[in-house]
Parts: C-alpha cells; structure tokens; sequence
C-alpha cells in the first residue's frame, strides 16, 4: 500500500510540473464535446502519469479521462483511475481551481487518493485505514451541527445556472469552486463544511476525493444515499453527490431529496 502511495504521489508531483510548463502559457485546445475542453496539458499530464504507474504496476488496470477506454479493466482487481487535469476549464481561464487526481481502486473501493494543485502546492493524500493529510499535516472533515453554519462547495456552472437558488437560504454560504477533485480534497481538509453536486460526475472527478474524504471521518454519497462503487463499464454517476463529515452529509440528503 505505501509504495503505491508513494508512487501515486511521485506521478501528481511529476504531472503537475509538466502543467506549469502550460499555465498562462500557449497550447492547443480542442472541444470533446459540448463545454468539455482539453488541452495539450491534459494529454502531456496523462501519457506521464500512465508511464510512471502501468511501468512499476504492470498487472493493474487502467482507466483515465483522456486515454481510450478499455474494457480489459474490468477484469482487474486493483484499477487505477486518473483524472491528469482535473478543472480544464478554470486551467485555462487562468483560475488556480484544478489538480492532478490519482486513485487506486481495489474490488470497486478506493485504497489510494492523491490531488496535486501544482499553483498552490497542496498536496492531499491518503491510503485505506492510514489517515488522509494536507503537506503531511492530519486532516478531518469538518463538523459543524446546523445547516445554517456550514460552507458548501459546489460548481460554478450549477451556480450560474440557478440550480441552487432553491437552496441559498439553507447553508451559510454556498462557494463556487472549479474542480470536482479540488473540491473534495478541500472539504476533507475542512475548508469547507460540504461537497454538494446536482449534476453527473464521472469515476475520475471523485474517486481520489472519496478516498480522502473516507479518510478524513467523512463519507461520499450519491443522491440515493448509496456509496459508489468504482470500475464499472458505465462510469458516468447520474444522481448526484454529497461528501463531508458524516452526519452532515446525512442533513444535506435530507434537503436535496
């Protein structure tokens, strides 16, 4: 387990050195489809990180955001699931909202998390059972008891959109932020109270976030109630996503459903 952690950390690390080289600088941008950017950051980060992890695991599975899918992962026990540049759209408005997102998964459940903001240096971490931590200080989820006093992170997009007007008198604030991964670490790190989403997600936004969201005392849910299971064929997540300290999260169900 550590010197998978170990290895996921050197792999963000790396990755996000290569981003720098491409922050507030010129690169490509291409449209995967509708308001879902990718750059040459994104492409340079990924075939970096799939070096670095599939040439010391071999025998794990992949799945990342800009690689093509295979189905042969289905077949593997432990998977690791990628997001190279999580935040694509802040990175390129030059907003320091995204970070590198490295996961293992073993039987569906996260084991290993590592988000790398390159801009600002965080690093969170964390592995089964061993805690989750910021710069290698302890971090916990936040527990507050009223609604009324807790900060929810939630999307930018969502905000604009109106999505949450039925909600602002509910939470003391509600704090757009770009990332899904940023968010998740950041609410771990209890700079934030909740992570709240009303829209799909897909495996690689969450997966190292729900690892150290678990970590932190927390859990991540959908909008059934139900955690998620990684590594399945479909790996877009429909319902919706709640993540935070425990009891909090069981609130805001109660509210958004």
């Amino acid at each position: 387990m550590l010197f998978d952690l170990n290895l996921a950390i050197s792999a963000a690390t790396k990755a996000g050195a290569l981003i720098l080289n491409y922050f507030e600088s010129e690169y490509e941008i291409h449209e995967k489809g509708f308001h879902n950017p990718v750059t040459t950051a994104d492409y340079v980060a990924d075939q970096s990180i799939k070096e670095t992890l599939m040439k010391n695991r071999p025998d794990y599975g992949w799945l990342s955001e800009e690689t093509v899918d295979s189905l042969e992962r289905l077949k593997k026990r432990k998977v690791w699931i990628v997001d190279p540049l999580d935040g694509t759209k802040e990175f390129i408005e030059g907003v320091p909202n995204f970070v590198v997102s490295i996961a293992l998964v073993d039987d569906g459940y996260p084991v290993i998390g590592v988000l790398y903001n390159p801009v600002t240096k965080e690093l969170f971490t964390a592995a089964k059972n061993e805690g989750a931590y910021l710069n290698e200080t302890s971090i916990k989820c936040s527990s507050k008891e009223n609604l009324s006093e807790m900060v929810m992170l939630t999307s930018r997009s969502e905000l604009r959109k109106g999505l949450w007007s039925p909600y602002k008198n509910i939470f003391h604030k509600l704090n757009p932020v770009g990332s899904v991964a940023y968010k998740l670490g950041l609410t771990a790190a209890a700079k934030a109270d909740i992570f709240a989403s009303l829209r799909p997600k897909n495996e690689w936004d969450i997966c190292a976030g729900n690892c150290i969201i678990n970590e932190a005392g927390g859990k991540l849910i959908d909008l059934k109630g139900k955690r998620v299971i990684f590594n399945r064929e479909t790996t877009l997540i429909h319902r919706g996503l709640i993540a935070g300290e425990k009891s909090a999260v069981d609130k805001t169900l109660t509210i958004l459903t």
